[in-house]
């Protein structure tokens, strides 16, 4: 299987081809068909890793204690962190 970075590049690729418009009208659908293929694999790997980062990132708090469904504060953006004035 060809890494996530390689299947995004054929996607952008394809989508190019499609946008130029200078190809016919069968290898277009060919091309928009494997184009939704990738589309849908990089979502559903894109999930996965989602889901993987959302247990990491919620780990420490069950470990120090913090409530179930408390949103963990990571600290990295400060200026963008919900109910601060700017």
């Amino acid at each position: 299987m060809k890494s996530f970075e390689d299947r995004l590049n054929r996607l952008e690729t394809l989508s190019e081809k499609l946008r130029e418009g200078k190809i016919p009208l069968e290898e277009a659908v060919s091309i928009f068909e494997e184009g939704m293929k990738l589309a849908k694999e990089l979502e559903k790997e894109l999930a996965k890793i989602e889901r993987k980062v959302e247990i990491l990132v919620n780990e420490p708090q069950k470990k120090s204690g913090g409530e179930a469904g408390e949103k963990p504060v990571l600290e990295l953006f400060p200026e963008l962190e919900e109910g601060e004035e700017s």
